[in-house]
């Protein structure tokens, strides 16, 4: 089994040695240069490129503002209507999945990477991915950041600055670090 194939199947693989895991995240790395370095107006460039990073969304469907990292590209999917701020970091070792019409502030990150704990194992370039995966409707405000494995449900609200390191359920607003149900939403709380 190839070391792509072990992260993909959520296995311990080797992520920092890998020759093929090296040239695909060094060749989507260089796809999110180019797209940093277009301008906003230029859209068909813009799609070209994102159509090369995310292959399994519809980037005319989605608005992507710059500047936007990637670690693979091809574990990531978005539904329609989902709009992502400046500055957001995708670390796609497991599939990171956003429903409809998601919301994500600046500076957001999105790591589905687990490093061991054990320094010897952590020097060899182990490491573990799981999965995050954001239900449709849910808007994640500036500077927070989502890790390996989390769920969030539909509607949700997760507040600025927050560290998500649990599943949060459907239509509640969640906030702190680490990140914590502050009470339940409805589509009558968000018109206050």
């Amino acid at each position: 089994m190839t070391e792509k194939e072990k992260m993909l199947a959520g296995q311990w693989y080797n992520a920092n040695f890998d020759a093929q895991l090296m040239q695909e995240r060094a060749l989507v790395k260089d796809l999110c240069l180019e797209l940093n370095m277009t301008r906003l107006h230029d859209l068909i460039r813009r799609r070209k490129i994102l159509r090369e990073i995310l292959p399994n969304v519809d980037t005319e469907a989605v608005k992507i503002l710059s500047p936007f990292m990637v670690d693979y590209g091809y574990n990531i999917f978005m539904g329609a209507g989902t709009f992502l701020n400046h500055n957001v970091i995708m670390l796609d070792c497991a599939e990171i999945r956003l429903g409809k019409k998601v919301f994500v502030g600046p500076n957001c990150g999105f790591y589905t990477a687990i490093h061991p704990f054990d320094i010897v194992k952590r020097a060899e370039g182990l490491e573990i991915a799981k999965p995050i995966v954001i239900g449709d409707d849910v808007w994640i405000g500036g500077d927070v950041t989502i890790l390996a494995g989390v769920k969030i449900g539909s509607g949700s609200v997760i507040g600025a600055k927050s560290l998500v390191t649990k599943d949060i359920p459907a239509n509640v607003l969640a906030y702190g670090n680490p990140a914590r149900v502050v009470k339940k939403i409805g589509v009558e709380t968000l018109l206050v």
